[in-house]
């Protein structure tokens, strides 16, 4: 959970040019709300929380919507938009729950291969040392980055139980310790960084609201509340517990929340760990007991920066190694979601073929889109945004017009 939420911060605030005392706040709090996110959804009541040894940490689809955001127009802007998608989240969570059927594997396939296949390159940049180093590609760079890598893997392939579940952190760890040999690593911002803090409302600055960044938001909140459906009925598959609307509402209320407070607290929108359900299923640990200790724990580094500045020490290089695995694995698990689609029907291979090539394509090329007003420009530029509404209308026109041929259940495709 940790080494898996420090990297949202990490490439947002490096991204937006955040000092080290920024960012070593960011991450901070960021672990802090990831930890109470998951509190929110593991105790169900009347209004939220789906009640499932759940994990929530930042979605990293919102990452390069977040980035653009924060370029283009504002951090006020950034904040505020996350608040209203938190919002819309719990205002459209009783809606949601009865349209899940629109949300087939060929929609939810395609969307979650195209978050990785987009995030790869960004990975590929911070491997050579970071978009817009002077010395990119330098040998020490591709050094680390490849011994990050060859560690996670390594332990990943031979390693069993808890070691393997961490192997991501023991390689950002050995990386780091290797770079740091090489005059990569500066200790300064730990020194720097207090003992103790409490979470401020605003740190970074008062919400701004604008159209074009909300707009892209809210539907970056919808493709994580697809995410979260699937990840609901994998796990109550794995404990015994059918999912029903009223569940899954609760659990989208619960992530809206976490939105909104994400936004107060200037931090990012939550939604449910995936990697989550392999761990349930791997370690046989089905009761919420496990998550309480865990999100606890989050709950407390995130009150001690010092333990948030030492993300901040992470080289890019090391950083774009454990990436380039951590993102190629969620790309993979969209392929897998879309195994049970039938490819003999041509619309299910139109809807998965356009919806990939126009995401990957903007993602290559956003200055496609320049001629455009800068709200469109925002809105267009965005690889995943744009194949989300690939992929959800051309499964809705397909299943209407249906080439002729005789569909009796659209969760089929």
């Amino acid at each position: 959970m940790y080494s898996g939420s420090v990297l949202v911060p990490l490439l947002i605030g490096g991204a937006l040019g955040f000092s080290a005392k920024q960012l070593t706040y960011l991450v901070s709090i960021d672990i802090f709300m990831c930890g109470l996110a998951t509190f929110l959804q593991l105790r169900s009541n009347r209004f939220m929380g789906i009640g499932l040894p759940v994990v929530l940490g930042c979605a990293v689809q919102a990452i390069e919507p977040l980035k653009m955001i924060g370029k283009n127009y504002s951090i006020g802007a950034m904040y505020g938009s996350i608040m209203v998608a938190g919002l819309v989240v719990i205002l459209i969570s009783g809606w949601f729950a009865k349209i899940k059927k629109l949300f087939p594997p060929v929609v939810t396939g395609s969307l979650i291969t195209v978050i990785g296949l987009t995030l790869i390159p960004v990975a590929i940049g911070n491997l050579g040392g970071g978009d817009g180093a002077k010395d990119f590609g330098d040998p020490r760079y591709l050094l680390v980055g490849f011994i990050t890598i060859a560690v996670i893997l390594a332990i990943n392939g031979w390693a069993h139980g808890f070691l393997r579940s961490i192997a991501v952190l023991i390689g950002l760890v050995v990386g780091t310790v290797v770079a740091s040999f090489m005059g990569m690593v500066s200790l300064q911002p730990v020194v720097e960084a207090s003992w103790f803090h409490f979470p401020q409302p605003f740190y970074f600055g008062t919400p701004k609201f604008e159209p074009a960044p909300i707009l892209t938001m809210v539907i970056i909140s919808l493709v994580s509340m697809v995410e979260s459906t699937g990840v609901y009925f994998a796990l109550g598959d794995i404990v015994d517990r059918p999912i029903g609307e009223e569940d899954l509402k609760k659990g989208y209320r619960a992530e809206g929340l976490a939105i909104i407070l994400g936004g107060l607290f200037n931090t990012f929108p939550y939604t449910a760990f995936s990697q989550n359900v392999g761990l349930v299923q791997m370690s046989g640990i089905k009761t919420r007991k496990p998550i309480y200790f865990a999100a606890g724990f989050l709950v407390l580094l995130g009150l001690l920066p010092k333990a948030g500045a030492l993300a901040t020490i992470i080289p890019d290089p090391v950083l774009g190694g454990a990436m380039l695995v951590m993102f190629g694995m969620v790309a993979v698990q969209g392929m897998r979601m879309l195994q049970p689609v039938d490819f003999s029907k041509d619309k299910n291979l139109l809807i998965v073929a356009t919806s990939i090539s126009a995401g990957l394509g903007v993602t290559i090329k956003p200055e496609i889109f320049n001629a455009l007003p800068d709200q469109a420009k925002l809105f267009l530029q965005n690889g995943i945004v744009v194949a989300s509404l690939v992929a959800v209308i051309l499964n809705l026109l397909f299943v209407k017009i249906n080439f002729g041929e005789k569909e009796t259940k659209s969760t089929t495709n």
